[in-house]
Protein backbone atom coordinates (compact mmCIF):
# COMPACT_ATOMS: atom_id res chain seq x y z
CA UNK A 1 0.00 0.00 0.00
CA UNK A 2 3.19 2.67 0.86
CA UNK A 3 4.30 1.22 -2.44
CA UNK A 4 1.29 2.02 -4.08
CA UNK A 5 0.77 5.42 -2.50
CA UNK A 6 4.75 6.70 -3.32
CA UNK A 7 3.72 5.70 -6.76
CA UNK A 8 0.71 7.76 -7.12
CA UNK A 9 2.72 10.68 -5.23
CA UNK A 10 5.30 10.47 -7.63
CA UNK A 11 2.90 10.28 -10.53
CA UNK A 12 0.97 13.36 -9.08
CA UNK A 13 4.21 15.36 -9.06
CA UNK A 14 4.69 14.63 -12.11
CA UNK A 15 1.70 15.35 -13.76
CA UNK A 16 1.54 19.04 -11.41
CA UNK A 17 4.65 19.85 -13.02
CA UNK A 18 4.39 18.90 -16.57
CA UNK A 19 1.04 20.87 -16.75
CA UNK A 20 2.42 24.67 -16.72
CA UNK A 21 4.17 25.99 -20.09
CA UNK A 22 7.78 25.49 -20.03
CA UNK A 23 10.71 28.06 -20.08
CA UNK A 24 11.22 29.28 -23.74
CA UNK A 25 6.73 29.51 -23.35
CA UNK A 26 6.85 31.81 -20.98
CA UNK A 27 10.53 34.06 -22.29
CA UNK A 28 8.63 34.04 -25.88
CA UNK A 29 4.73 35.20 -24.02
CA UNK A 30 7.52 37.47 -22.20
CA UNK A 31 8.84 39.27 -25.52
CA UNK A 32 5.16 39.04 -27.38
CA UNK A 33 4.32 41.22 -24.50
CA UNK A 34 7.19 43.63 -24.04
CA UNK A 35 6.99 43.78 -28.27
CA UNK A 36 3.18 44.95 -27.93
CA UNK A 37 3.66 47.16 -25.60
CA UNK A 38 6.46 49.02 -27.37
CA UNK A 39 4.13 48.96 -30.19
CA UNK A 40 1.81 50.62 -28.46
CA UNK A 41 3.93 53.20 -26.99
CA UNK A 42 5.24 53.67 -30.71
CA UNK A 43 1.40 54.81 -31.67
CA UNK A 44 0.32 56.91 -28.59
CA UNK A 45 3.69 58.94 -29.45
CA UNK A 46 3.19 59.46 -33.30
CA UNK A 47 -0.52 61.14 -32.16
CA UNK A 48 0.53 62.99 -29.64
CA UNK A 49 2.94 64.48 -32.19
CA UNK A 50 0.01 64.76 -35.14
CA UNK A 51 -2.05 66.52 -32.86
CA UNK A 52 1.28 68.73 -31.92
CA UNK A 53 1.88 69.58 -35.07
CA UNK A 54 -1.91 70.27 -35.98
CA UNK A 55 -1.78 72.61 -32.67
CA UNK A 56 1.39 74.70 -34.05
CA UNK A 57 -0.64 74.83 -37.58
CA UNK A 58 -2.95 76.58 -36.28
CA UNK A 59 -1.35 78.61 -34.01
CA UNK A 60 0.79 79.86 -37.05
CA UNK A 61 -2.62 80.78 -39.16
CA UNK A 62 -3.94 82.97 -35.74
CA UNK A 63 -0.41 84.39 -35.97
CA UNK A 64 -0.86 85.58 -39.75
CA UNK A 65 -4.37 86.62 -39.11
CA UNK A 66 -3.16 88.66 -36.38
CA UNK A 67 -0.65 90.11 -37.93
CA UNK A 68 -2.27 91.02 -41.21
CA UNK A 69 -5.16 92.43 -38.69
CA UNK A 70 -2.50 94.41 -36.91
CA UNK A 71 -0.65 95.90 -40.11
CA UNK A 72 -4.32 97.27 -41.13
CA UNK A 73 -4.70 99.16 -38.27
CA UNK A 74 -1.34 100.50 -38.63
CA UNK A 75 -2.49 101.54 -42.18
CA UNK A 76 -6.24 103.15 -41.23
CA UNK A 77 -4.07 105.15 -38.32
CA UNK A 78 -1.60 106.30 -40.97
CA UNK A 79 1.51 105.06 -38.70
CA UNK A 80 3.04 103.29 -42.16
CA UNK A 81 2.34 103.67 -45.82
CA UNK A 82 -0.17 100.61 -47.36
CA UNK A 83 2.03 98.18 -49.57
CA UNK A 84 2.15 98.72 -53.39
CA UNK A 85 0.58 96.89 -55.32
CA UNK A 86 3.17 94.08 -57.21
CA UNK A 87 3.13 95.01 -60.67
CA UNK A 88 2.82 92.99 -63.59
CA UNK A 89 5.52 91.38 -65.26
CA UNK A 90 5.53 92.16 -68.84
CA UNK A 91 5.43 89.67 -71.68
CA UNK A 92 8.91 88.85 -73.32
CA UNK A 93 9.31 90.68 -76.57
CA UNK A 94 9.53 88.10 -79.42
CA UNK A 95 12.94 88.42 -81.61
CA UNK A 96 12.58 89.72 -85.31
CA UNK A 97 13.62 87.35 -87.98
Amino acid sequence: MKKLALVLVIAAVGFMTSCGPSAKEIEAKRIADSTKVADSMAKVQAEQQRIADSIAKVQAAQKKVADSIAHQDSVKKHLIKPAKAAKAAKPAKKAKK
